[in-house]
């Protein structure tokens, strides 16, 4: 089976990637749109994704990955969405952010750029590997 690249966007005033990594394993949780949530749904463990910084800084900052396929979010009283469970990997050795993105040709076709109020998006291998080039691995 293929593995599949996300994009995990998070404040980090909130919960920042330093957070997950004093937490070890961290519940991704919270995600109120419906397009987040399927993405969310489609994750399988193994699966990377960029952690992304939002609101403040607005950089991709570190590789995670999926721990934990989706269950019933246990901040949803209602139990109609769903969260994941997510490992940190590693921070990137340069973060990227999203100016250089937005200025970067290869990627303009992002998800994360077409629907910018996307809080979890997948991304495409050739973008993955983009990205990973722009952050000087």
């Amino acid at each position: 089976m293929t593995k599949q690249f996300w994009l995990m966007k998070s404040e980090p005033d909130v919960y920042s990637y330093d957070d997950l990594v004093a937490e070890g394993e961290g519940t991704w949780d919270g995600v109120r749109n419906h397009s987040a949530a399927i993405n969310l749904r489609t994750m399988k463990v193994g699966d990377q994704a960029f952690f992304y910084h939002s609101n403040i800084g607005l950089e991709i900052v570190a590789i995670i990955t999926i721990s934990q396929e989706h269950f019933i979010d246990p901040t949803d009283e209602k139990a109609r969405f769903v969260a994941v469970k997510v490992k940190p990997l590693r921070k990137l050795a340069r973060s990227v952010t999203l100016k250089a993105i937005k200025a970067n040709p290869k990627l303009a076709e992002m998800e994360m750029l077409r629907q910018s109020r996307l809080s979890v998006a997948p991304v495409r291998e050739s973008e993955w590997n983009e990205i990973l080039k722009m952050a000087g691995e």
